[in-house]
């Protein structure tokens, strides 16, 4: 069988991965969602139906203007307002979506899917799911043939996750599993274990309170030279979760980041940075699982005076023997 027919859906038997990426094309149709962008730019979200109108302080937009026609064309208010209408990319979607919770933001979102190393097909663990945001990038990454599986502790917060990403998507995802509960109860072996828990996974997307209450369990069942990334909003989250990566000892040495995005404003020979910019927001932390029973050697580093003092509380690892290599 050629390459190209193996590739081809309808001959493989595999789900096509476009119907599950919430992309659409072609003329505008009754139910999806539009974004209307004024001259000021600013964005209104639109659910078409067949009859209705779009109230604005200009005026009123029929729906029906925009139903069966093209997308990236220009209608006009009763008022005379110009207003621009598209169909929303995924970033755009989650930053306006409803929320329970606080939503990842597309620029870390973006990280997240690069530095985890997101694939198609991949075996994910996420917790928590918050409000899908990360969800929705992450099920786009891996396809419908991947398998995600996130946990979030709030039934509400669940609620309103698989609310938007139906919504964005038009369908179920099939590679999607969300369930309530604690991730740490859920991977563990006592009360509340979850006996649908993923036995094996490639990569670990944690956002969430305290991931490193969860290490241990995770090492279990991530696969050699699976990635583990967490998301954490502070630096005593940050501290914690990396040195706890680095007494366990089965990880790779962790990488701590963090973005900013700084717009620009290009008009002619005006060329300057924006007055605003999207700062922080959180830290990524990246580390990769070692093989079992392999410990990671201890990395090279001079700390500055004091970090590991008699006022640090946090994980340590076992003071060297006498004659070793100090780190």
């Amino acid at each position: 069988m050629s390459q190209r027919l193996m590739n081809d859906p309808a001959v493989s038997g595999f789900p096509d991965p476009a119907d599950y990426s919430g992309v659409r094309t072609g003329p505008l149709q009754v139910g999806e969602r539009v974004t209307l962008t004024d001259p000021k730019g600013r964005r209104h979200s639109v659910v078409l139906a067949a009859g209705q109108r779009f109230h604005t302080a200009k005026g009123a937009i029929e729906h029906d203007d925009l139903i069966g026609g093209p997308e990236g064309v220009v209608v006009t208010s009763v008022g005379g307002v110009a207003y621009l209408a598209l169909r929303p990319l995924l970033g755009e979607f989650t930053v306006g979506m409803p929320r329970g919770a606080q939503v990842v933001y597309p620029k870390d979102a973006a990280q997240i899917v690069v530095g985890a190393d997101i694939f198609p097909g991949a075996r994910v663990l996420e917790a928590g799911a918050g409000s899908g945001a990360l969800s929705l990038a992450l099920l786009r990454a891996i396809g419908p043939t991947g398998r995600l599986t996130s946990y979030e502790r709030r039934e509400d917060f669940a609620a309103v996750a698989a609310k938007n990403v139906r919504n964005f998507l038009g369908t179920e995802h099939p590679a999607w599993d969300l369930r309530v509960g604690d991730l740490t109860v859920a991977l563990g072996a006592g009360e509340g274990a979850d006996p649908g828990a993923p036995e094996q996974v490639d990569r670990v997307v944690l956002d969430m309170l305290a991931p490193w209450e969860c290490v241990d369990t995770i090492a279990e069942r991530l696969v050699p030279g699976g990635v583990i990334c967490c998301y954490v909003a502070t630096t005593t989250q940050l501290g914690r979760i990396t040195e706890t990566l680095r007494v366990h000892g089965g990880f790779t040495e962790p990488e701590a980041s963090e973005s900013m995005i700084r717009d620009w404003h290009v008009e002619g020979l005006s060329i300057r940075p924006a007055h605003r910019m999207v700062g922080h927001t959180g830290f990524l932390l990246t580390s990769r699982r070692l093989a079992p029973g392999v410990v990671a050697p201890t990395r090279k580093r001079r700390p500055a005076p004091g970090a590991y003092g008699e006022d640090y509380t946090g994980p340590r690892r076992a003071e060297p023997a006498a004659g070793g290599t100090e780190t």
